[in-house]
This record gives C-alpha cells, structure tokens and sequence, in this order.
C-alpha cells in the first residue's frame, strides 16, 4: 500500500484522521472531486465518509456542487440507494457520511468476473429501475449514472454520488462550464443542450450501463472521449451480446430523444417478475453463507418499505382492528393441526409458558402478517389465510384466498375474521373464527380503499364516495362523501377506546393539512382540524394524534408533531437528526421511529425532546412496537431485536430464520405483537415464533 501523504487532523490534509465525529479508518477509493473512506461513528457504526480534497475545499464552485450532492442524496430514498447519515459541507474539508455498503462496484464485478448472465442481467436492471423512479420522483436527476456509482449489495444494487462533478472523469469542456457526467454513460441531451437535462437522461445510462454489464464494454466504445460524444449523438448502439430478452427494452431506453425512452414505472412493469421477487444475492454467491448474529450487524433492506414517510402516505403503527392480547406460540404455517414440538429452548423456559420452534413445510412466500384475536393468531401468506392455536402451535383452520402478496393481515371485527383487508378489487367475505368457514360473501360495487376500523369495514370509491359495511352481516349501513376529504383513504390504530378513522389531506400550496377523524359506524365527522405544514399521520393514543413533518424530505422524520382535538394544543418536537425512511410506533407519550441504516429513536412528547437514540445497524425493520419496557422490531432475515425503552440500548436478538427464498427482498415487514409479556413476530421461513418478552438477553 502507498504510504499516506499529508495524513493529519487538519483541514489541508489530504487523508484527515477524522471528519466530524467519524473516525477514518481506510480509503475505499478515491475520484476526481474527494476520497471515500471507510469510517466509524462513536457508537461503532460503519459509514463511507466522502471527504472533499483538500484543493476543492477553496473552490466556491466545488463546495457548491457539493452542498447540492448532500441535498439530493438526502432527498432521495429507497431500498436501492445508500441512505445519509450524516453530513458537513460547511467544514473546512466538506464531507458526507453514508451508510456503508460492503460489496464490489459494477465496474468492479465486470472485470473480475466477466458479463452477467440473463438473470443477473435483468435482476440488475430492476434494481436499477426502482432506484430511478425513488431518485425522479423526489426531483432529483443523477446525471452520472455508470458502472462505478453502482454498488452491488447482498440485497441488490445500490446507486451512490447524486450529482457530483468529476472533473477528471472527462476533459471535455461546454460553453457553460465542465461537462457533468462520463461520456460513455450520457445521454445525447447532456452533449447538446446540457441545461437542460432531465430525468430521461437517467434512463438513457442506465441503457448504456446494461449494455457494459452484459458485455464488458459500451454501447459507443471508443479511447477518445470526443469519438464516443459524437457517437452518442449520432450512431446507433451497439447491443451486440445482450441478450435477445433484454436488447429490445435496452434499446428504448438509449433513444437519441428524452421522449422516446420509458419511465422507470414502464420498466418496472416490464420487469415486474423480478422486480416483485429480486433476487437479493444474485452478484455475490460467495457471501450466501449464513453467518452467526452480531450485536448489532447489518441487515438486507427490503423493496419498497410499506409504512414509510411519502407524500400523501399515512403511517400505520400496527394492524387495523387489532386487538393485542395475550399469546405465545411459534408455529409451522402450512402443516398439520398437530401441536409443534417443543424445542430443548422451550423446555428450558421459566414458568407454564413455553417457547415454540417449528419447521415450516414451506420456506417460500414471504413473512405472515398476523393480528391476534379470541384466543388464536390470526395469519396470512399468499393464498392461504389460517388461525393458529396459542396453546400447542397447531393450525386450527384454514382458508384460501388469492395467490398475492399482502401487506396487512387478516383481522377480527364484528365477532368475525376479515381476511380481504389489504386486498383490492374482489368480493368481500367475512369467516367464523372458530372454523374458519365464510358467514357471509357480498358483492360490492368497485373500490379501491378498504380499511376495517371498529366494527365496519369503509370502502372508498375514486370518485370520494364511502361506504360503510356492518363487519358482523356484510350489510351495508351508510354511503356518503365525507366533508373537507375529497378522496379519504382511511387509517386507524390499535387501542383506541372509541377506534375512530383518520382521513387526511393537503391544501394545495402544502402550507396546511386537514386532519378528519371519522365515526366508522355512522361515517359522521367527530372532529376536523387545520394543521400548520404538510403531516403525515402515525398514530393516535390517549386522546391524541400524532403526526411526522413531510415537507420536502419525501421520507426525512424531521420532528413529531402531536395535536390533541379536546383542547386545540399542538405541541412539536424537533428531532436532532432526521430519521430517514422512518416507520412510527406511538406508546403513551413516547413516539418511537426506526428509520434506514439502523437508527431506533425515542421522542418523549410530553417532555419535548428527544430521548435517545440507538443505531442498531439494521438497514430496515419494521414499525416499532413497545409495551413500555422494551421497544420492539422484525429484520428482514427474521430476526426480532429488543431495545431498552428507558436508555435505548440493545438488549437482545433472537437467531435469524430464513426461507428457501432468502435471497429475495420480503414485500413488508410485519410489525411484532405484544401481548401479556411476550413477543410474537414472523420471519421469511413461513414460521411465526414467540418469546419471553421479560427477558431478551435470554433470546
């Protein structure tokens, strides 16, 4: 290794000891504009901090390009862009610190190991394509999309650098200033009229990254820079040896017009059957093998996350119609209606009270999603909806329902089991929660909003109009618009004593959202409210409502918000650092957020700040859930972590359980259940398992 020259603390070092409070362990590499380091924060958390060199630091122009690279990163979210941690483009050597992502570049993975296959090939260009649509929609156009700003992660691709400048990348110049981006990898626009670049730009590299991944070369290859220009703008590519699936969708998307490309919505359909199922480790075989849990390891992110910050986009903390009661069971999801055995784990537990652990007969089709219910647990996979004893771990019924995926589970409301919450376009039927058997099926004029609150379940057209549906008799008992909603999409939350549902929506400069709490059994308004910004609603609790800031963060939980309707009060708390991608939890006065790369966040609203923060470095997990002593989430891999809810230090994990398709990113993450001091959660292995919630360093 060279040895480091002008190593230091200062602002003039080139490789500095440390940026922030990042302590800068290695150089992962380094470009035209600063060097990548691989770093740890105070509670040994990785990050890859870039720092700016030393030269660039005195350039007004550069620490400009900077500042909007850290802004447009922090914009941006999904499961296919590493998420900000922290940053300071005001420093004396500007930097950003990033979650870190082991694995190789693109680049890096072509030239050690050749072209992709087919498969990997169009799992790449799905990741890719949903990495896009998350970086459009927030506003953002990378213009410097190539193979080495694509990090090839266990759980897919991972586009870096928004919108930074190389200037060494290429030495072309235009009227206006330094070219920004890499000749290979731009689109015709960028070389004729470069102000004007938009996001089909995006789409015009991603075509030509695609071509270099299944080849080993570009679509316009050439050593000068100028040669490949004029070939961009003026000759057709060259796909030889992509494949004859693909070449056609590659070639829309190297069009010479911006208008002629797809969206990344249009490849995303295209691609939907890898998309709904990536193939998370298809780049990197050789770290397949399962390794034993850390403390606090990283985890696989996984698709697009289902209760996260998004405009418009409400934040459900826990199942609707949820009653949670008492319960303790792991069970084998798809076998027999034998009691599951007892493991020597179980044998060992303390009290009457056992712990199960069963093998699933099937080890495909996702996490269940579970409420719990009259004494049972009430599941869902795709194509079945069954109900497990708590007692023995033995399936009591079962029902099937379509083959899709869901991301709530079946729930009871009326007496009876709703197993079509979540799912759209299909006649509603109600079951006896002791057979399992249907008590009533109703056809139903279209919908295409369906929420159980209380006893009824509320259907919204598109056109505004609701319907209220008695869950006992499928009856309908009311159909009108609510006022002040033009289209209310209704959510509600667990352990309301009068369970209300919440509408809300935003005025159109997003100055103001109008909160509208709705009586489900009458669909009569019981309280509207006029708040200041744009909110999301999380959560409800003790006669409050509790909502999370938007504004332009598209999924940044800058602050809490919590209003309470009786008195008028609105009180916010501003978080010291935003949660990223947050998901939302409301005990008590407490609001607790779990955001991406692994942070874990406790608000006390009634003292107005900011409790404590953990970083468990897990790069997504579900909704929070607390029963006042711990914090609860479920990973990906099917682990569920305790947190301590008074000092927010991890106190235990259970072992991971992954499926067959452990290889393939989970729709949703089902939030964890707490009932009478255990802990029920489900894992990809088709197993839902519980713990001894008194004790999670015993897991």
């Amino acid at each position: 290794m060279a040895p480091q020259r002008n190593a230091g603390a200062g602002a003039e070092a080139e490789l500095p000891e440390y940026a922030g409070h990042y302590l800068l362990e290695s150089c992962l590499g380094s470009g035209g504009m600063g060097i990548v380091h691989l770093a740890r924060g105070t509670s040994g958390m990785r990050v890859a901090v870039k720092v700016v060199h030393a030269s660039y630091a005195k350039d007004p122009e550069f620490r400009g390009r900077f500042r909007q690279e850290v802004a447009a990163a922090r914009r941006v979210s999904g499961a296919f862009t590493a998420p900000v941690v922290d940053a300071d483009p005001e420093a004396g050597r500007p930097w950003m610190a990033t979650l870190y992502i082991p694995g190789p570049t693109l680049s890096e993975q072509v030239k050690r190991n050749g072209p992709m296959d087919e498969a990997q090939l169009r799992r790449l260009m799905a990741g890719l394509a949903e990495a896009l649509r998350d970086i459009h929609r927030v506003g953002v156009v990378h213009r410097d999309l190539k193979p080495s700003n694509v990090l090839l992660a266990e759980d897919g691709p991972k586009v870096i650098d928004f919108g930074i400048s190389r200037p060494k990348d290429s030495e072309l110049r235009t009227e206006t200033g330094k070219l920004i981006g890499t000749p290979p990898f731009m689109a015709p626009e960028q070389f004729r009229r470069p102000r004007d670049v938009g996001p089909a730009a995006d789409v015009f590299a991603l075509g030509s990254l695609m071509v270099h991944a299944a080849t080993g070369r570009g679509p316009f290859d050439s050593d000068s820079p100028y040669v490949v220009a004029y070939q961009v703008v003026h000759d057709e590519p060259d796909l030889t040896g992509v494949p004859e699936t693909l070449a056609a969708l590659v070639l829309r998307c190297l069009a010479k017009e911006p208008e002629d490309r797809p969206t990344p919505d249009e490849l995303m359909r295209q691609l939907r059957s890898v998309s709904a199922e990536y193939d998370t480790q298809v780049f990197i075989p050789a770290q397949r093998e399962a390794k034993p849990p850390a403390p606090a390891p990283a985890d696989a992110p996984a698709g697009p996350a289902a209760r996260r910050l998004g405009r418009r986009a409400a934040l459900v903390a826990g199942a609707l119609c949820l009653t949670v009661l008492g319960g303790f069971v792991s069970v084998q999801a798809f076998g027999d209606g034998e009691p599951a055995p007892r493991t020597s784990a179980a044998q060992s537990t303390p009290g009457a009270f056992g712990a199960w652990e069963t093998a699933s007969a099937g080890k495909s089709g996702g996490m269940p999603q579970c409420s719990y219910a009259e004494r049972r647990l009430l599941c869902a996979r795709p194509g079945q909806v069954f109900a497990v004893d708590p007692a023995d771990g033995g399936i009591l019924w079962r029902h099937a329902v379509e083959e899709t995926v869901r991301d709530e589970p079946p729930v009871l409301s009326g007496g009876l089991v709703q197993p079509e919450v979540g799912l759209l376009g299909r006649p509603l039927e109600a079951l006896d929660p002791a057979t399992g058997e249907p008590a009533w099926e109703e056809d139903m004029p279209a919908y295409d909003g369906l929420r159980c609150v209380g006893d009824m379940l509320l259907l919204t057209r598109a056109d505004g109009m609701v319907t209220g549906v008695d869950s006992t008799s499928g009856r309908t008992r009311w159909s009108h618009r609510i006022p002040g909603q033009s289209v209310p999409y209704f959510t509600s939350f667990p352990g309301e004593r009068r369970p209300a549902a919440y509408a809300t929506s935003e005025s159109a400069d997003g100055s103001r959202t109008r909160v509208t709490a709705v009586d489900p059994a009458g669909g009569d308004v019981r309280w509207e409210a006029e708040l200041e910004g744009s909110l999301a609603l999380v959560g409800a609790a003790e006669g409050s409502v509790y909502l999370v800031p938007e504004e332009a963060t598209h999924g940044d939980a800058r602050a809490v918000v919590r209003y309470t309707p009786a008195t008028g009060e609105t009180r916010r708390v501003d978080l010291p650092i935003p949660v990223e991608l947050a998901t939302v939890g409301v005990y008590g006065d407490t609001v607790h957020l779990a955001g991406a790369g692994g942070s874990v966040v406790a608000v006390d609203m009634a003292a107005g700040k900011q409790k404590w923060r953990l970083e468990t470095g897990v790069s997504r997990s579900s909704a929070p859930v607390s029963d006042g002593r711990h914090v609860y989430v479920t990973a990906p891999d099917g682990r569920l972590l305790a947190v301590d809810a008074r000092e927010g230090k991890l106190l235990g994990q259970t072992r991971t359980r992954l499926g067959d398709d452990s290889d393939r990113v989970p729709a949703s993450l089902p939030a964890p259940l707490v009932a009478g001091g255990h802990v029920y959660a489900a894992a990809p292995d088709g197993t839902v398992f519980g713990v001894d919630g008194r004790d999670p360093a015993a897991w």
